[in-house]
């Protein structure tokens, strides 16, 4: 997947690894100002660390990704993909972090009796209407756990505000679409369907032409972001929050 991406007016990026035969990819898929799903690259790596993924933004900027007037990334946890697209992209790109992760990883430390009904805390924090709420309600959250459960409260505390991006930034009618990962899972799931037919892989050379051809195939049939007409809107928050000026818009050759 080499071709130029000059021509893709982006305004969000998703970025996620999947485990795939012995080793994995990283895959970035892209959202256009009018609402379009584009399929931006993909890389074959081991681990999902910052130099490998660091390696595999410079190569989209290469190929011409337009940054300049601000992007939301929406990652999960993943501490290697947090820190490359810090450095690759400082000043032009905010964080979303997967709320449904975040979620799964707090939970994760309370007894099976306690789980209910936290998943239904959190994810009314997370519903809550304004940033100004949700930040409230997780701070109270924060102050109970770190009585019954210090590890939770220092799970839920981790990354958090990254987590409020998209309420921070206060489009409503994009939260649906962007306060989690599930776009490119959704995309993984169904490129795992087509790369299962495959029963033993050759070489690295094998792995990364199905991969690329698979995208390739599901690229047609991804249907527009939900709540695409606000995606100027959210473009307009970004430019403010990252104090972006006319300046910063990029050169299109």
């Amino acid at each position: 997947m080499s071709r130029s991406l000059e021509g893709y007016d982006l305004v969000a990026m998703f970025i996620d690894g999947k485990a795939f035969a012995k080793d994995g990819l990283v895959i970035a898929l892209g959202v256009t100002l009018t609402g379009e799903k584009v399929i931006l690259g993909m890389e074959q790596m081991n681990a999902e660390n910052s130099k490998s993924v660091g390696q595999f933004l410079d190569k989209l900027k290469e190929r011409g990704l337009r940054y300049q007037e601000g992007l939301l990334v929406i990652v999960d946890g993943s501490k290697g993909i947090i820190k490359a697209v810090r450095e690759k992209f400082a000043g032009y790109a905010l964080l979303q972090r997967c709320q449904q992760h975040k979620k799964e990883n707090v939970v994760s430390y309370l007894s099976l009796d306690q789980q209910k009904i936290w998943r239904i805390r959190l994810a009314q924090a997370y519903n809550a209407a304004t940033y100004q709420e949700a930040a409230a309600m997780f701070r109270r959250m924060h102050q109970e756990l770190s009585v019954m459960n210090p590890s939770a409260a220092s799970s839920l505390q981790e990354g958090l505000e990254e987590t409020l991006t998209i309420l921070r930034l206060d489009v409503p009618g994009l939260r649906r679409s962007f306060h989690s990962t599930n776009c490119i899972e959704s995309l993984m799931s169904q490129l795992g369907q087509y790369t299962d037919k495959v029963d033993r892989w050759r070489n690295s050379r094998h792995i990364q032409e199905w991969a690329a051809s698979g995208l390739l195939r599901l690229e047609p049939r991804l249907r527009k972001i939900m709540g695409w007409k606000y995606l100027p809107l959210l473009r307009e928050r970004l430019r403010q929050e990252l104090h972006l000026g006319a300046e910063s818009a990029p050169v299109v050759r």
